[in-house]
Parts: structure tokens; sequence; C-alpha cells
């Protein structure tokens, strides 16, 4: 058996993936067909000259996809597969938040039927993260990146050089950056992002009449955390308490013991720390919203329900936008709107 598959000896783009890319625009074009049987590995390492292992790389891809499937003692066949005939997306998040799975399911919600994403979870992590997108290079028609990564200190960074040469080999124009938009990239694409440090500045700029009825802001920013954030979130309170001067303080973390002093407000970023704080204001019999001021960063429904003021990017906003400039095949840079959201923990 022949197959009508091109390997191009001079190109850069590797053997294994010159054939992955070949069945897949096979498929995509009539070429072949559901459930069409296709050679074996070593008849198509006979065919091209190639070894046994370049190919079984191949199919392995194939399969994982599901663009094929294997019958025990029958061979190889076209699978019945979601992939084909739409546009097949890469999403990669960096870590398993409620509002970073908002972002997802608003992407996903807002293609419908016109895409499959495939999600994988990275965990801050840039061997994890460069394992997954080079496994993909050329796999998808689109890849979507939250790209948020920790150093062996646990803080933040937006990308490494190991990032940015990795990304720069994924084909042009079918590259969005989503949430962090601080990596320069050689090929055209686009973005929905967050402005870190103007964004926390103007929202805090939006609730100062109520900020002001408070004697001291502390923002309870980790310093180092297994999911770090980006540092101009602390620079533009450091701008905003400045311009208006406001007494500020910066602590790490909400201890069990931590001294709450009334008329004082504090910012959280961590749930974590939003918990301890509130428990702790409830349990000395405090008043929130009244003896302490809370406010917390990045908005969940349960933080709408409890009451907790918030100054938040729009997650549902930030998926949706992603997802029209994909199904339009558009290369825009978008800014997602930042708000305060008052409630009655301020």
């Amino acid at each position: 058996m022949t197959y009508p598959l091109t390997i191009d000896e001079q190109s850069r783009i590797p053997k294994y993936q010159q054939i992955v890319d070949g069945i897949i625009a096979s498929v995509a074009h009539g070429q072949l067909h559901l459930e069409e049987k296709i050679p074996s590995i070593n008849a198509l390492s006979e065919q091209f000259g190639l070894s046994r292992d370049t190919v079984e790389k191949a199919y392995n891809i194939l399969k994982e996809r599901e663009v094929i499937t294997s019958v025990k003692g029958k061979g190889f066949y076209i699978a019945r597969t979601p992939l084909l005939g739409r546009t097949n997306v890469l999403f990669l998040v960096n870590k398993p938040s409620t509002y970073k799975m908002q972002i997802y399911n608003s992407f996903v919600q807002q293609l419908g039927d016109q895409a499959h994403t495939d999600l994988h979870i990275y965990h801050c992590d840039e061997t994890l993260f460069l394992n997954i997108l080079t496994k993909n290079l050329r796999t998808y028609d689109y890849y979507v990146i939250m790209p948020h990564f920790k150093t062996a200190g646990l803080q933040h960074v937006s990308h490494t050089p190991a990032v940015v040469a990795t990304m720069n080999q994924l084909p042009e124009n079918k590259v969005l950056l989503l949430d962090n938009n601080l990596i320069e990239l050689k090929q055209r694409h686009a973005e929905v992002y967050q402005d870190f440090e103007d964004d926390i500045y103007r929202a805090l700029g939006e609730g100062l009449h109520q900020i002001r009825k408070y004697n001291k802001l502390t923002l309870v920013y980790p310093r180092r955390s297994v999911y770090p954030y980006p540092k101009r979130i602390l620079y533009g309170f450091r701008h905003f308490c400045v311009q208006h001067d406001l007494p500020f303080a910066v602590i790490d973390a909400v201890g069990p013991d931590m001294a709450l002093t009334p008329g004082h407000l504090l910012i959280t970023i961590e749930e974590a720390d939003l918990v301890n704080l509130v428990k702790q204001i409830r349990d000395r019999g405090l008043r929130l919203g009244q003896d302490i001021g809370v406010v917390s960063y990045n908005d969940t429904p349960l933080k709408d329900l409890l009451g907790i003021t918030v100054i938040s990017t729009d997650f549902t906003a930030m998926g949706q936008t992603a997802a029209n400039l994909v199904a339009e095949r558009r290369v825009a840079q978008v800014r997602n709107p930042f708000r305060w959201v008052a409630r009655e923990s301020v």
C-alpha cells in the first residue's frame, strides 16, 4: 500500500511532525475518510525510508489527539473524532483557580461547536509548560496561552528565554496571549490582557471615597507562593497610596494572631488570607465593613454571596473576547475591563 504523503527532507520541521500534519490535512481536505485504514508503522517506514521510531512517534501523537485509533490485529484507522472539521485549540492555563476556569468556560461557551478546545494546566511550572508546548508545536490550529511562571524562589515572572524561544516556533497569527501580555514574540499574535499595575491603581481610585473612611491600608501580598502573583499589583498599590497620601503597609500573609486595628482596610489576594481575615474579624467581635474594611483581589460568586468588595477583571468578558478573536481569525490587542465592585465589606 502506497500513501499520498509528502516528506520534505530539507524542512526544519521534524519528520514525525510532518506525518502528523499530513494526516490531519488529508482528513480535513477529504483525502482520508472516517474509519478508513491507513498504512501500518512498518509500511510507512518502508515507503519513506524512515525509522520505525519516527513513524511510531507520529502515530502515538495522532492517537492521543484521537485522530486515529488502533484495532488489535487489524491496524490503524481514522477515528470518529470531534477534532476534525473544527478549529482545534490548545488552551494553556497556569493554575486551576475558580476565576481561571471561569475564563476557560466562557471561552468554550462562546465558541460553541465551532471549535474543540483541549485544556492543559501547567501550574506555573516552566518545564511542564515547555513539555506540553513542544509536544504540540504544530498540532493545533490555535494556541491560547496564559503566561505566568514561577522562579526557583517562588516569585512571579511573565516569561523565560526558553519560553519565548519555544513560543516563537508557533505558527504566525495562531497565538493568543491571555491575561498577561509581557512577552515579546517575533510573530504577529493576539492579546486579551490585564495591565496589573495600572488596573489596581485605577480600580482603587474608583473606590477612593469609600477608602478614605479608613486611616490605613494594608495589602496582603504573598512574596513567595506556589502560584505567585505579578509584582505589578504591588507597584500599582503603592502608587495609589503615595498619589493620594494614604498611610499604607504591605504584609506577606494573614497570621493566626494578626493585630486588627479598627479603622484599617485590608486588601487580600489569596483566598486563604481572605478566609483567615474574615474569621478573625468575626471571632474578635469586630464589624466587617465598619470596624475593619476588607477588599479582595479577583471576584468569585462566593465573594459576591458573602458581600466582599472586590477589585477584579471581568473574567467572563476575557474568555468571550478571546473566543471572538479566535473565531474571526483576528489579530488585536485588547485590554480587559477591570473595576471596583463595592459591597458590604467596605
